[in-house]
């Protein structure tokens, strides 16, 4: 299993590479193309009583900037989930751009329509996008894509209504079967070709699909309180909540024995 409270005093904390997190700072999507992915965006503060990873992203239609952290790759089947507190406004400026802030797996596209690509993911679009007006929760499971020209193989559920706040999102893989969990309720089943094919990191990110309108900054804020994975095991919403308590109550921040 790998649970982590992140507990760390900033982005330069050696514990993050020591643990094999990635910051994110290298260019490229998603998001706005030219978007930077500043280290200085991934903070420890600590919110509601606890230490969280939070995740800025910031834009004035014209300088866009983002966030993402990321562990290696080495998950696959097994039970996924996170504490993730989202927004539906920005911390600063006006309301109205389209954001994305997640908790996802992926594997890396080898090349287009790679067969064994697959990414998994909780996408929540407060302002909507991709044609849909929001707030809405996506929950897609990806076949595979290529980026230019752009063609994706996923199949996507969604929920139209606001997530703003703390949610307990868990994703569970197991014998060919994906299921979405929010809140110890199902909210989507994907199988067949969508199903993983191969290991996959652990990601959370902050992005935006447009550089919106222009004007005065706006700040963005996602926040994540622990991540827990169970290799090989279909784990309950309500026995993860049990097992991130126990680790909290032994004064657990860190443990990975995958």
């Amino acid at each position: 299993m790998l649970f982590d409270d992140f507990a760390y005093t900033s982005a330069d904390d050696p514990l993050i590479a020591a643990r094999n997190w990635t910051v994110r700072t290298n260019p490229g999507g998603p998001g706005v193309p030219g978007a930077t992915w500043p280290k200085g965006n991934v903070t420890f503060p600590t919110a509601d009583g606890a230490k969280v990873m939070q995740l800025k992203a910031t834009n004035d239609g014209v300088n866009v900037t983002q966030s993402e952290m990321l562990h290696q790759r080495k998950f696959f089947e097994g039970t996924y989930a996170a504490r993730v507190k989202f927004s539906d406004a920005p911390t600063t400026g006006a309301d109205g751009d389209e954001t994305v802030q997640t908790f996802f797996t992926i594997t890396p596209l080898d090349a287009p329509m790679d067969p064994d690509y697959g990414e998994l993911d909780f996408e929540y679009l407060p302002n909507g996008g991709w044609g849909l007006t929001g707030p809405l929760m996506y929950m897609t499971s990806w076949e595979t894509y290529q980026p230019d020209p752009w063609l994706a193989d996923n199949t996507s559920t969604f929920v139209n209504s606001s997530h703003a706040g703390w949610h307990d999102l868990v994703v569970q893989v197991s014998g060919g079967t994906i299921r979405y969990y929010i809140d110890g309720r199902l909210a989507a089943e994907h199988g067949g070709k969508y199903y993983p094919e191969t290991p996959m990191s652990i990601n959370f990110n902050e992005w935006f699909i447009s550089a919106g309108q222009t004007g005065p900054m706006r700040t963005w804020i996602q926040q994540v309180d622990w991540v827990y994975h169970a290799k090989n095991e279909v784990v309950s919403p309500a026995e993860v909540n049990g097992r991130v308590a126990g680790y909290r109550a032994g004064g657990v921040t860190w443990q990975d024995t995958i």
